[in-house]
């Protein structure tokens, strides 16, 4: 659902192409009729083949699902290659580190939009603030893909324009944040309760849940001083409300369920261990909400509460969720998508006084292609053409944090309009709370 932006930046400047796709016709599509682009046939358990085409190019790209990447890094490794990936850094691929420079080789990861996008533009603020003799007292970095405000019409006010079992995975982690040098945990229950508040501009009010482990990015940005550090997603209002009744209900549960001559709801009734009848009632009942509160309207539009019977004999409440979303909630074809990001500082001057920057970007999707296809392909893209031309000569396995990465990338970028509109010397009332 990304790589089309990359192939046709990779072809545009020149650069001969191998597509690898189990789904040959898609792999030719994205090419065209461009002379130097070539699809093959290949499926992850063919490892020869993998292997032979890694060791006939000059670099490997891998949209693969994470759990495959290192696979191809090994082979990267094994035959001098470089290697692309917009996926987190596993800890299997960290220790693949020594390895590749040995081999001199770069496994360049989190190279998209988030992760990727979010630290390159926040590296470089903070790069700046240090140079400058300044700390960063505290650091919000916030992003959503999310639908454009016109597409924003039901009652979950979003819709898919990547997987959603990915989105509801992530829905299903805890997090972790530095607040005013405390230590914040919050369990998976409670992910979406208590979302900060803000206002992005030229879209509106936002909610925001935490993302993951912050923690681990005051060291990764060189951020000692940092007494708050938060990242988190952003959502139009109400996302949290409904996700967190949903999780509550047990309906992104991954124990298994047998469903055969079971409806909607006698499985969500089956959650309550109550009688099928009224379970809409129930169900608002047992989770403590108004039966005309935007969690139990968008549970009955989805079809939690339907009569209609399960098609799968087997699975997952979290599989029925995912199923019911991707029947309802995918971007239709030509409707717009919009990635939007924040970064907000708190910045301690050498003298003593603070001020906040803001960073933010807003990208819409256009009628070639999604603004999430767009902002994770082509940072990837991007930094391909700059190792395969020398710009970016850094070894090992890596994310873009430092200079010589994130610099060069940053500039390309904003020459095909992907950009971080700054403003600096805020008053202290611009820091997210």
């Amino acid at each position: 659902m990304v790589a089309k932006p990359m192939a046709e930046y990779l072809l545009k400047n020149g650069f001969q192409l191998t597509i690898a796709s189990r789904t040959v016709t898609k792999a030719k599509q994205l090419i065209g009729d461009n002379e130097n682009g070539t699809a093959v046939g290949w499926t992850t358990d063919e490892t020869e083949k993998l292997e032979e085409l890694i060791s006939k190019h000059d670099l490997t790209v891998s949209l693969l699902p994470y759990t495959f990447h290192i696979d191809v890094a090994k082979q990267c490794i094994k035959h001098g290659k470089n290697m692309v990936t917009t996926s987190y850094v596993s800890e299997e691929m960290k220790q693949l580190d020594s390895e590749a420079k040995k081999a001199g080789v770069l496994i360049l990861n989190e190279v998209g939009v988030d992760p990727g996008l979010d630290h390159m533009t926040a590296m470089r603020i903070i790069d700046k603030v240090h140079e400058n003799g300044g700390k960063i007292k505290k650091f919000y970095s916030l992003c959503g893909a999310l639908p454009a405000p016109e597409e924003a019409n039901n009652p979950f006010k979003y819709k898919f324009s990547w997987s959603p079992r990915g989105v509801l995975l992530a829905g299903n982690n805890g997090a972790k944040f530095l607040k005013d040098s405390e230590t914040v945990e919050i369990p998976t229950e409670d992910l979406f309760k208590n979302p900060l508040q803000v206002e992005f501009s030229e879209v509106g009010q936002m909610e925001v849940y935490p993302n993951r482990d912050s923690l681990q990015y005051l060291t990764l940005y060189n951020l000692p001083e940092t007494e708050t550090m938060y990242r988190g997603t952003l959502r139009y209002p109400n996302w949290c409300k409904i996700m967190d009744a949903i999780k509550a209900l047990g309906m992104l549960s991954y124990e298994e369920h047998n469903f055969e001559n079971t409806s909607y709801k006698e499985i969500v009734a089956e959650e309550l261990n109550v009688y099928p009848r009224n379970v809409k009632e129930k169900v608002a009942e047992r989770l403590k909400l108004e039966l005309n509160s935007p969690a139990i309207e968008a549970m009955e539009w989805l079809g939690y509460f339907d009569k209609e019977m399960i098609q799968q004999q087997n699975g997952s409440t979290f599989d029925i969720t995912s199923y019911l979303m991707q029947n309802k909630m995918m971007l239709s074809v030509g409707a717009r998508d919009m990635v939007i990001m924040q970064h907000s500082f708190l910045v301690e001057n050498s003298d003593s006084t603070q001020k906040v920057i803001n960073a933010h970007l807003l990208e819409f999707g256009n009628n070639e292609n999604t603004a999430i296809a767009r902002t994770v392909a082509l940072p990837a893209a991007i930094a391909v053409k700059l190792i395969l031309n020398g710009s970016i000569q850094e070894k090992g396995v890596q994310i873009p944090i430092n200079k010589a990465i994130y610099e060069p990338v940053l500039n390309e970028l904003s020459t095909i309009g992907i950009t971080m509109q700054e403003q600096s010397e805020l008053p202290l009332s611009e820091m997210p709370e």
